[in-house]
């Protein structure tokens, strides 16, 4: 017999996302790592963005699309997304399942190092309402101080897989991206320039709004 856990019950609640479901089969069709948000936490990004009216949002890690769909639905007619991913094939993938779910004019892709598009952004002045970090967890402290300079007052952080399925709880695990996902939660609790929570469900989200 199945074990069903909180996570599963709530998602027992909701009816299929058939859009979503087709983003999840490319990514396997596509040999990609299945690693995309959970979907309660994608409905979440989707019902942040539209209730603070972001009207520029930035994704680091765009993968096969499934966060980049959930944020461009929050977005309002003039909303614009840019996502930064470090591999073509994957930008490619996510830019054809975004154009699929009718939101590909919403959404700009960047493609190479984050931090190096990062640092383009604040030097071009650019300003941010909402991010989605979902890239490699070795640089979470980095994006964060980064997010934190591109971001409009009130603007939202959000971060993914801050449990690192249980790694950053267990205190044998040493390897780089682990300490920093651990550094990358204490700032989230702690800097006095946001207010925050970490939610623990599925694999944790971090959320910080930008005083």
């Amino acid at each position: 017999m199945e074990t069903i856990t909180p996570e599963s019950y709530m998602e027992g609640l909701y009816e299929a996302d058939a859009t979503l479901d087709r983003v999840e089969e490319t990514i396997r069709a596509n040999n990609m790592p299945e690693i995309s948000i959970a979907p309660g936490y994608g409905r979440l990004l989707t019902m942040m963005v539209r209730m603070i009216g972001a009207k520029r949002v930035l994704e680091i890690g765009a993968l096969g699309g499934y966060s980049g769909i959930c944020l461009a639905r929050g977005l309002g007619e003039d909303g614009k997304l840019v996502s930064l991913e470090l591999k073509q094939e994957f930008a490619d993938v996510a830019k054809l399942n975004v154009t699929e779910a009718g939101l590909g004019g919403k959404v700009e892709y960047r493609i190479g190092e984050a931090l190096t598009h990062l640092q383009e952004l604040l030097a071009q002045g650019e300003r941010f309402d909402f991010f989605f970090i979902d890239a490699d967890k070795v640089n979470y402290p980095n994006y964060l101080e980064l997010a934190i300079s591109l971001a409009n007052p009130g603007a939202i952080i959000a971060g993914d897989n801050t449990l690192m399925r249980g790694k950053v709880v267990d205190p044998k695990q040493t390897k780089a991206s682990v300490e920093a996902m651990r550094i990358f939660n204490r700032r989230i609790a702690t800097d006095p320039r946001l207010e925050s929570t970490i939610l623990p469900a599925y694999d944790g989200l971090a959320l910080a709004r930008v005083k």
